[in-house]
């Protein structure tokens, strides 16, 4: 249904990669260096929210766990490269549903890097064995670890309009435990009840004056308000004009610094360009991040939405 409501939609739009449905010139962005390199830990999820980008659920498979042999792979061809990045990201799905996510976490921790993880901090992060294995790598590696935790909204009320009912409160369970613990947090919010920003971020900032979260409401990469992704929206189409117009650079955007790897159900990983787009094949930048590093043409609802009008980033 998605599929044919972009199609009524964007009727022309997006369909190639070097031109738009005006004929002019598609905006590509190279990628300059690498910020963050992202690990797809697998699409299951312990609930399913409603517009989740990746479709997550607890019977989603259509990405696979990923392994810390895997992980590690990856990690040993960016020391052939000559190329570090200055942090590695999990997401999901779940990425505590994987039963390899503290191994992954360590295997990078180890490296010297700093690791970001994705989690609604829920039951399958709260299970005694990963909450142990949490306070151990922290305590490890110092400074280095950073939960950043999907909290859509400020009140119980919107939240479990997406995340189901009592999710809210599972999660601030979750995020007083890391907080009794000294765990990094950062949360990751939505924008999609036509609050101002200033509004959402005045909002997160009474919760976590409230519940003793070390959490600054008004920095963008500790509080995440993202853009909503509706593909059924018409978008308009990103030009190489466009630049000048938005007053933007090919910079600021996302895949001119993060790659993620994803493992397809019945495949090997493979680099994508985008957190966002994990199952279009035209993203898809082959097995290798040697192969992984050359341009990616705009040509996506949320290329637009999401990146270049919306200004997100998944990165901190």
């Amino acid at each position: 249904m998605k599929d044919q409501n972009q199609e009524i939609a964007n009727i022309g739009k997006f369909s190639d990669p070097a031109m738009t449905a005006k004929g002019e010139t598609r905006a590509r962005v190279a990628l300059e260096w690498l910020e963050t390199l992202w690990f797809n830990t697998g699409t299951l999820c312990n609930i399913t929210c409603v517009n989740c980008y990746i479709d997550s659920s607890p019977t989603n498979d259509a990405l696979t766990y990923m392994t810390a042999a895997e992980v590690e792979s990856y990690l040993d061809e960016l020391d052939t490269l000559g190329m570090r990045p200055r942090e590695i990201g999990f997401t999901g799905g779940e990425p505590f549903m994987n039963p390899e996510m503290p191994a992954m976490m360590r295997v990078a921790l180890a490296r010297g890097y700093e690791v970001l993880v994705l989690t609604n901090a829920m039951r399958p992060m709260q299970r005694p064995a990963v909450l142990s294995a949490i306070e151990e790598l922290n305590a490890a590696f110092p400074g280095r670890l950073t939960l950043r935790i999907s909290l859509d909204h400020f009140t119980a009320a919107h939240h479990d309009a997406m995340r189901g009912k009592g999710s809210f409160a599972t999660t601030l369970a979750g995020m007083d435990w890391l907080r009794d613990h000294g765990i990094a947090m950062t949360v990751a919010a939505r924008s999609l009840w036509h609050e101002t920003e200033a509004e959402t971020r005045a909002g997160f900032a009474a919760l976590s004056a409230d519940r003793g979260y070390d959490i600054d409401p008004d920095h963008p990469a500790k509080t995440v308000i993202f853009p909503e992704m509706d593909i059924t929206v018409e978008v308009p189409e990103i030009t190489t004009a466009c630049w000048g117009i938005l007053g933007k650079s090919p910079s600021e955007i996302m895949c001119a610094s993060q790659r993620m790897v994803v493992k397809r159900k019945g495949a090997a990983p493979s680099v994508v360009a985008c957190t966002l787009l994990p199952y279009e094949a035209e993203f898809d930048l082959g097995p290798t991040l040697a192969g992984a590093m050359g341009e990616v043409a705009l040509n996506h609802p949320h290329c637009a939405k999401f990146c270049v009008l919306g200004g997100a980033s998944c990165s901190a």
